[in-house]
């Protein structure tokens, strides 16, 4: 079985997680990057604008600095983005040059969103760099970012900036890598008879309901923001899937349409049959 999403999927973002990147505080999963890398490299020269947003910079320094435990301090935690960005960035940058392609850094605050000449300026430059073919690998600007009294500067977790990465570009889907395979009607690490949910057409209270707690240790994000995400993308008319990041060739399956995860989007989308390619 196929779903014929309603757009043809020309710009996509890809969202990946902290914990599909980390094997644990002290591994980077340098084989879940190749192929990622080999993923978008191959949609990019297959005439498809693509747009990575990439999180993991606070355990990649944790990594780098072979730390043993996660640190609580905004200050301690801020240092590690620091270092760890600088590291993921070389290692992109690397696997992505094995595929003959170029990327470009763009490290976000919340200035986009609340300033008119930041979000211009946002959009200008990455549709710079996807007119050059260029892939470019978002991230917050975890550095410095915060969210101090009277001013928020931060957006907290890459899964809201992922959609907002998908507003300020057009794209015309949102996928976002997790360690779930999607939407299910109960918490399936504890529910034997959860079920995935394919196919999501509003979030309501009851579908965010749904949502379990908060992110692992490295990340900050939890089913309930990827379903905040969803709303958002889903007011602008654009679509969203959940899918797992277990293996990234996953992407290919959702670009052409296949049934997998769970689809978030306001048009139902058409079944098509296997022979409907």
């Amino acid at each position: 079985m196929k779903l014929g999403l309603s757009k043809n999927s020309k710009r996509i973002v890809i969202k990946i997680g902290t914990n599909s990147i980390m094997k644990s505080i002290d591994k980077i999963n340098y084989h879940k990057i190749d192929r990622l890398a080999y993923v978008c490299s191959t949609l990019r020269q297959q005439d498809h604008d693509v747009i990575l947003v990439a999180s993991g910079a606070v355990g990649a320094g944790a990594c780098t600095l072979n730390m043993d435990a996660y640190p609580e301090s905004i200050a301690e935690k801020q240092a590690l983005a620091s270092v760890g960005q600088g590291v993921l960035m070389n290692l992109y940058s690397r696997f992505f040059q094995h595929y003959d392609q170029h990327v470009g850094q763009i490290l976000m605050t919340r200035d986009i969103v609340s300033y008119p000449n930041a979000y211009a300026n946002c959009q200008t430059t990455i549709n710079s760099l996807l007119k050059n073919k260029i892939i470019p690998i978002i991230n917050e600007n975890d550095a410095v970012s915060v969210d101090e009294s009277g001013r928020r500067s931060k957006f907290g977790e890459n899964d809201t900036l992922s959609a907002v990465v998908t507003e300020v570009t057009e794209a015309d889907m949102l996928i976002i890598l997790s360690d779930i395979e999607g939407l299910y009607d109960a918490n399936p690490h504890t529910d034997a008879d959860a079920k995935l949910i394919s196919y999501v057409n509003e979030v309501s209270d009851e579908i965010l309901a749904m949502a379990g707690g908060a992110g692992s240790v490295f990340s900050t994000g939890g089913m309930e923001t990827k379903l905040n995400a969803a709303k958002r993308v889903m007011e602008n008319d654009q679509a969203m899937v959940i899918a797992s990041a277990e293996n990234p060739n996953i992407i290919f399956d959702i670009v052409d349409g296949k049934e997998v995860g769970t689809l978030f989007q306001k048009e139902q989308p058409e079944l098509l049959t296997q022979g409907d390619d």
